[in-house]
């Protein structure tokens, strides 16, 4: 594949591409810095290219927050709510099972599941959510819980991480969600999460993770007050943790919404850093095998541009995700089979039905 530049300040990065040689964060300014922005998308497609062909994957699954009650205060959270707020609600087993029952058919394969900081139960609440869901839903694969949760669990149970991780396993955990990251940066954190995890806790609770035998999914959370270095030093501490264990799946940009749906045009990301975030997140990631397209956040019609600047994996159908409409996503809350097969085939790329761990189920 010939890539054709017209920036030549893009002659060294792309020589690094080519010959298959690791970025640096110099690197990575030279690409966002760069005006052009389809010169960066010819490389990262190229690399995308290389590790996954034509082939694009998306899942079946059901999104599900069990409490929306959270003793954190993050800058960018719509969603939280403190104990006895209108709105509040932490469900019960009844409740949890008649959720899922309610949006239940039978492609479903992952239940990804994500909620507060909820320090007004304790730790078996959770263990028992993974259980209880196991238990009347065996074949379902359980995604559940952030790094930043698993460092509260820690805190609120007042045991290491590693037996946090473990007792979840015991009960039916597969694997870890990747958010909880923001962006991984003490700078960034002081400002927009005080009371999560730190840099080095979030990376801890996953290779923790990793060194049981699981993989898991990471995350970043771009703009709003990080630089594009931090963004940097961001993707340079998952893949560092990558070379170490091998452990993560999938990388997965995830644009900052505002904290509601009227909010203009200046208060969003644009489609030009949309773009260009998933191309340098998939040329800066080289031992990642798959750079996610979260159409929640961007849309269906940048998904399908993302296709073509690096993404290899368009997430799932979701059923009824809350977080992200909680804080102002434009998207609808889910999105049928038959849709996420037309996004991708309209795109020219092959439509591949996967279950959590990137097995294929089904080619389309």
């Amino acid at each position: 594949m010939s890539v054709l530049l017209t920036d030549t300040k893009l002659q060294d990065v792309k020589e690094k591409v080519l010959n298959g040689e690791r970025l640096s964060i110099e690197d990575g300014l030279t690409l966002y810095e760069t005006p052009d922005l389809l010169g960066v998308a010819q490389l990262a497609n190229l690399v995308n290219e290389r590790k996954n062909g034509q082939n694009v994957y998306f899942i079946e699954n059901l999104y599900i927050n069990p409490t929306n009650v959270c003793e954190a205060n993050c800058g960018f959270c719509g969603f939280k709510r403190k104990p006895g707020e209108e709105g509040a609600y932490t469900m019960d087993e009844e409740a949890l099972l008649k959720y899922v029952s309610d949006r239940w058919n039978d492609n479903i394969r992952e239940f990804h599941i994500v909620g507060g900081h909820n320090n007004e139960v304790g730790f078996d609440y959770y263990v028992n959510i993974v259980k209880t869901l196991k238990k009347h839903y065996p074949q379902v694969t359980v995604k559940a819980y952030t790094g930043a949760e698993i460092e509260f669990f820690s805190r609120l149970a007042g045991i290491s991480m590693k037996e946090v991780i473990q007792t979840l396993m015991d009960a039916g955990l597969s694997t870890l969600t990747g958010g909880g990251a923001e962006i991984l940066t003490e700078r960034y954190r002081a400002i927009m999460s005080p009371e999560k995890a730190s840099t080095d806790q979030w990376l801890e609770a996953h290779e923790t993770a990793h060194n049981l035998g699981l993989r898991t999914h990471s995350t970043m959370l771009y703009g709003s007050v990080e630089s594009h270095e931090e963004r940097l030093i961001h993707m340079q501490r998952v893949r560092e943790l990558q070379d170490r264990t091998n452990g993560f799946m999938v990388f997965i940009p995830l644009a900052m919404q505002p904290r509601n749906v009227k909010a203009g045009l200046n208060r969003r990301t644009s489609a030009y850093d949309d773009m260009r975030t998933i191309a340098v997140s998939r040329l800066m990631l080289d031992n990642f095998q798959h750079i996610k397209a979260y159409w929640i956040n961007i849309g269906v019609q940048l998904t399908q541009m993302a296709l073509t600047f690096g993404s290899s994996d368009i997430h799932g159908t979701l059923i009824e995700e809350r977080i992200s409409h909680s804080v102002g996503a434009l998207t609808s809350a889910g999105i049928t089979r038959k849709e996420l097969i037309h996004m991708i085939k309209s795109a020219g790329k092959n439509p591949v039905e996967r279950d959590t761990f990137y097995n294929i189920i089904k080619e389309y």
